[in-house]
């Protein structure tokens, strides 16, 4: 952020030069592992459309980062494995580190090493193979329990939305592999939130995904006596996908139970040994020159395909407008769309409707009510007041801790006369729960100031500026209540405060005329404070006024 501020242009150059980079580890690790089709599988990596999501959302750049970070440590770890120097072991394990510390489902390298190893040499060893891996299980147990704890506290990846016993949770598992497995094998189709299904363990054909998964890791167990490869592969995209495939609770589960990015490394299980065989394929059945043009001619197919997913990053109204024609049900693109086009001249009415759209197919969420009661406030229209309100007081009845919309229903009440007591109330509570944030302090505290409660203002006003000292408007604002309070050299003190700040601040400069007026042998000083006000903003009518009354006063 510190080279590239908040220009686009710098992050997806970095996810771009992280995923070209990771192709090449991809390709390097390949070819350690003595495989064919190490190039083709590279290159699959840059260009199969299921990576777009990760490559062109920025947000994402945890899976570009962490995937380089992974990739490297393993390659680095095949290199320890056969010179056992201790150079190249606490390389790889540092690499390891900052792959957790990137994404921590990262954790689940240490037992694809095994695999690994296990493919490789038919068995593992204690010493030889296990052991070196335990400091890695260490530090890979407690980060994925710590990611845990953190989804369900801070994230709230808990509730009625992941209330699934076990069997639910299993007969999810089995879909969501086979769901992976086909959009990498067959990419149509790729949406950014696709619909969140319905476990029922009551639909008998249900129990197909998670019998055909059984079905297959037996059937792979049992070719395994002749070749491990096949095995090998299941278990390293199986295992690395662990961590979603329902039986840990993620925030996204409760918009989708999949997602693009979710596969973005195991993916890898099946891209490289399904690139061998091809490639082996090919050797064996055509001559070179006829293997090249089908593999040119794959990957030019994935190329055109992930141009055209590129194309639906390219805005926001772009993405979410393809993902509600492809997913309807999903109340969060309804929602998000609605934000888009709340702050396009001339939406709002559209914005409305996404909005009333998402509430319609989830209302048991804030975040939509909230956004419904902003937009209505914002029609300038005085008889939607009331349905704001009902908008407002309804996600604060699913979620009363919601500051936003404490702050927001507390703004719109004091705008409606008689209400501002109410508007008190949950100023007071929005301060209560997010006590180190200036601006509370400063609504509340204009709040109590318009009720006459001006002691109370004046330290509401105070801690607003002890969190936030350097925004002159909450100086202006401590100034005008001490003015009130008759406390004029308090009052004098903060306006000045508020220009040594910012001396260009117009009402600044006439409220300090308005308190020197009123010191004895300062009338020539309050003159002057009420010109700059006036030279700043020459259509600033109290200054004009306030400059004739101070000039009728000096005539003799």
């Amino acid at each position: 952020h510190r080279l590239w501020g908040d220009a686009v242009v710098g992050y997806h150059l970095l996810n771009i030069i992280l995923q070209v980079v990771s192709a090449w580890l991809v390709v390097s690790i390949v070819r350690k592992l003595s495989l064919a089709g190490a190039w083709l599988a590279g290159c699959v990596f840059v260009l199969h459309p299921i990576y777009v999501e990760s490559v062109a959302w920025i947000s994402e750049q945890k899976s570009t980062l962490s995937g380089f970070f992974c990739l490297a440590a393993l390659l680095v770890y095949l290199h320890f494995y056969q010179s056992r120097r201790r150079r190249s072991y606490l390389l790889a394990s540092g690499l390891f580190v900052l792959a957790l510390l990137s994404k921590s489902v990262t954790a689940m390298l240490p037992p694809a090493v095994l695999v690994i190893l296990w493919w490789k040499r038919g068995r593992l060893v204690w010493k030889r193979d296990i052991l070196p891996l335990v400091p890695w299980f260490a530090l890979a147990v407690p980060m994925g329990i710590f990611t845990a704890w953190v989804e369900r506290t801070y994230l709230f990846a808990k509730g009625s939305d992941f209330n699934l016993f076990f069997l639910e949770r299993a007969l999810l598992a089995g879909r969501v592999i086979w769901f992976y497995a086909a959009k990498l094998v067959w990419p149509a189709n790729l949406i950014f939130q696709y619909p969140r299904w319905k476990v029922d363990p009551a639909a008998w054909w249900q129990y197909l995904f998670p019998a055909g998964v059984l079905l297959v890791e037996a059937a792979l167990a049992w070719a395994a006596r002749r070749n491990r490869g096949p095995l090998a592969s299941f278990l390293i995209f199986t295992g690395t996908l662990f961590p979603v495939l329902g039986f840990l609770n993620v925030l996204p589960f409760r918009y989708s139970w999949v997602a693009d990015h979710f596969q973005y490394l195991p993916s890898l299980g099946i891209v490289i040994p399904l690139a061998s065989w091809l490639t082996l394929t090919a050797r064996r059945f055509w001559t070179a020159n006829a293997g090249r043009a089908a593999a040119l001619s794959l990957l030019a197919v994935l190329a055109l395909l992930s141009a055209r997913q590129s194309g639906l990053y390219r805005d926001d109204e772009t993405l979410y407008r393809d993902t509600v024609a492809r997913n309807p049900s999903s109340w969060l693109a309804h929602n998000n769309l609605g934000s888009v086009l709340e702050s396009k001249p001339g939406r709002l009415m559209d914005a409305i409707a996404e909005y009333r759209a998402a509430i319609d197919l989830e209302p048991r969420f804030p975040q939509p009510h909230v956004n419904l009661a902003t937009a209505l406030t914002k029609l300038d229209d005085p008889s939607q007041a009331p349905k704001a309100i009902a908008e407002y007081e309804e996600a604060l009845r699913l979620k009363p801790d919601y500051v936003e919309a404490h702050s927001d229903l507390a703004n719109l009440l004091s705008t409606i006369p008689g209400r501002m007591p109410e508007a008190v109330l949950h100023y007071q509570r929005a301060v209560q729960l997010q006590p180190q944030v200036g601006q509370a302090h400063a609504n509340l505290g204009s709040a109590l100031a318009q009720l006459g409660r001006l002691p109370e203002a004046i330290a509401e006003f105070e801690t607003a500026i002890r969190l936030n000292p350097s925004l002159p408007e909450l100086h202006c604002n401590l100034g005008v209540a001490l003015l009130q309070a008759g406390r004029l050299p308090d009052a004098i003190a903060e306006l000045e405060a508020a220009l040594r700040i910012n001396p260009n601040l117009a009402a600044a400069h006439f409220l300090l005329g308005t308190a020197l007026a009123q010191v004895p042998g300062r009338a020539a000083d309050a003159v002057a404070e009420s010109r700059t006000a006036l030279r700043l903003s020459p259509d600033f009518e109290p200054a004009e006024q306030l400059l004739q009354q101070l000039l009728a006063e000096q005539r003799p």
